[in-house]
């Protein structure tokens, strides 16, 4: 059923956002089937009770998720929409008052850490994957998907002599408006002697490493919080906190904030449209 909808979807979203949608979707019909309900169409009073025993399970940040998805599905395929009818309104109210809505925010990749991370790459394939791999993380605050779609093209040197990269498409820039973020000299240089290291003409800039030691294919945005930790086990004896791809975007903005900069330039750097959106990002770890 989720094939032949999302056929209709495809090109108008981005893939991690058509993979939400199918993802999500699978979990409700698979909950559907086994209350002898067809998941199109549903009503309120199932989506309800979905909303309810989610919430015995699952964070509020995942049930909100996955309402969501079914809004857009039943609204993008004409079918009843019902998730905002009232009593599934009432549903999300007491999963929120029963479980809360704060969300666990990924441990933050600072400087400091960064540095003592930075020290544990060697001059091999993969350290030098892995230095590029956290630097560009780190200066560009960038997500997963964002990091991994960077190509050695998108390295760039402006009239001014600044070295930037170009980010050409983005969560909150899904067609193609791109814009053109600052990088330091020293990640240019990085970029362009990994590239030489491994004879790279162009393409994408991070890569896998395959068991021979020799540079694949892309790097997928899955691998970005395993190579985290791996380098963090590495860099660290005790580890209270394990990073994970959002670390970067949090670290970077905390270390913007404690360097006297505004909001609205956080905003700017990590790509975050609304204000309440990057405090999320700050509020938990500013205050500690």
């Amino acid at each position: 059923m989720i094939d032949e909808i999302l056929k209709k979807f495809d090109g108008a979203f981005a893939e991690n956002t058509m993979r939400a949608y199918r993802s999500d979707f699978i979990q409700f019909e698979l909950w559907s089937r086994s209350k002898g309900k067809e998941p199109i169409p549903t009503d309120a009073e199932t989506l309800a009770q979905y909303v309810d025993e989610m919430s015995l399970t699952l964070r509020s940040a995942t049930i909100r998720r996955r309402i969501a998805s079914l809004c857009s599905i039943f609204k993008l395929s004409r079918n009843p929409d019902p998730t905002n009818d009232p009593e599934v309104i009432l549903a999300l109210k007491r999963m929120h008052r029963r479980i809360g809505r704060a969300q666990e925010q990924a441990a933050p990749l600072t400087r400091d850490i960064l540095e003592q991370m930075l020290a544990t790459c060697d001059g091999s394939l993969i350290g030098q994957r892995n230095r590029v791999m956290l630097l560009l993380g780190y200066e560009t605050m960038r997500r997963r998907s964002e990091i991994c779609d960077f190509k050695f093209e998108d390295a760039i040197t402006l009239p001014n002599k600044q070295t930037a990269i170009r980010l050409n498409f983005s969560k909150t820039d899904q067609y193609g408006e791109g814009k053109v973020i600052p990088i330091s000299r020293e990640l240019y240089d990085t970029i362009l002697n990994w590239k030489e290291s491994i004879a790279a003409t162009g393409g994408y800039i991070l890569r896998r490493i395959n068991r021979h030691g020799q540079a694949g294919d892309h790097l997928s945005p899955s691998s970005i919080s395993k190579l985290l930790k791996e380098i963090q086990q590495h860099a660290f004896q005790n580890i209270e906190r394990e990073l994970s791809g959002h670390s970067f975007r949090v670290g970077a903005a905390l270390d913007l904030l404690n360097d006297g900069y505004g909001l609205e330039k956080i905003m700017l750097r990590g790509g975050w449209r609304t204000e309440s959106t990057a405090l999320r990002y700050l509020r938990t770890w500013s205050e500690i």
